[in-house]
C-alpha cells in the first residue's frame, strides 16, 4: 500500500505529471482556436486541383488566400458539419476587381471553392472575339501566364452549354451585360475553363477571397522518391499576379 495514499497525501510526482498533461492539453486547445480563427478571419491556404488556371496557377499549387480584403464571409455552416447557420460579411477594404485571382464558392455547389480571374464587375459589358477579351469596348489584358491555343471556334458556332444560352462559343462569346454585385470570372487556361461563360455570373455574397501567394508546389507526376525533382522550388514564395 502507497502510504502517501494511506494518509491521504498526494503524490507530487503524479500532481506534476497530471500538471504537464494539462499544460499541453491547454496549448493544444489553443493552438487550434487561433488556428481556427485566423483561418476563418485573416488567411486561408487551397490546394489547385485543376489546370484550369495555367500557366499562372499549376495543378499541385499550394496557395496562400486573403480573406479579410474582400471582407470576410463568416461560416455558413457549424464548423465539421453541415448543418446551416446565418451568416454575415463583416466591412471590406474594397470589392473583387478585374485582373484580381479570386477564390469563391462555386455558384452551382456551395461545397465547392473555385479559383478564377475577375474580368469584369457589376454593369460592365464582356465580349470574346477569337478568344480576345473586350470589357466596355476595349481589350482585357491578358494576363502574364495566359494560355490558350491559336484555333478558335468560328462565330455564329453555338457551343452547348453556354451561359446565358445562345450568347456564342467558348472563343466568340457575347456581348452580355453582367448584373449588379456580380463579377464575370474567367480561367487564365481560356481553352480549359468552366467558367462564367458556362455557370454564368459570380454573386458577391460568394466571395470568399484573394489569392496571395504560393507556399508549396510539386508536381504529382513525379514519384516520391525523386522529392527534389517533384518539388517546384522556384515557385515557392511566387506571388500570384
Amino acid at each position: 500500500m502507497n502510504w502517501r495514499s494511506f494518509f491521504g497525501l498526494k503524490d507530487k510526482k503524479a500532481k506534476k505529471k497530471k500538471g504537464i498533461v494539462r499544460e499541453y492539453v491547454d496549448a493544444l486547445v489553443w493552438a487550434l482556436v487561433a488556428a481556427l480563427i485566423l483561418r476563418t478571419f485573416v488567411v486561408q491556404a487551397f490546394r489547385i486541383p485543376t489546370g484550369s488556371m495555367e500557366n499562372t496557377l499549376l495543378v499541385g499549387d499550394f496557395l496562400l488566400v486573403n480573406k479579410f480584403v474582400y471582407g470576410v464571409r463568416t461560416p455558413d455552416t457549424i464548423p465539421l458539419t453541415e448543418i446551416k447557420i446565418p451568416w454575415t460579411r463583416l466591412p471590406a477594404i474594397r470589392n473583387p476587381k478585374p485582373h484580381d485571382v479570386v477564390v469563391f464558392k462555386y455558384p452551382r455547389n456551395m461545397k465547392l471553392d473555385y479559383i478564377k480571374r475577375c474580368i469584369a464587375q457589376g454593369g460592365d459589358t464582356v465580349q470574346i472575339i477569337e478568344k480576345k477579351v473586350y470589357v466596355n469596348g476595349k481589350r482585357f489584358k491578358d494576363p502574364p501566364h495566359v494560355k490558350y491555343s491559336n484555333y478558335y471556334i468560328p462565330p455564329g458556332q453555338i457551343e452547348y452549354g453556354i451561359y446565358p444560352p445562345g450568347a456564342g462559343n467558348r472563343d466568340n462569346y457575347g456581348p452580355v451585360v453582367i448584373p449588379l454585385r456580380n463579377y464575370f470570372m474567367m480561367g487564365d487556361n481560356r481553352d480549359n475553363s468552366s467558367d462564367s461563360r458556362y455557370w454564368g455570373f459570380l454573386p458577391h455574397d460568394n466571395v470568399l477571397g484573394e489569392a496571395l501567394i504560393i507556399y508549396w508546389s510539386w508536381d504529382k507526376t513525379i514519384p516520391m522518391y525523386r522529392f527534389f525533382k517533384k518539388v517546384r522550388w522556384k515557385r515557392i514564395g511566387m506571388l500570384i499576379k
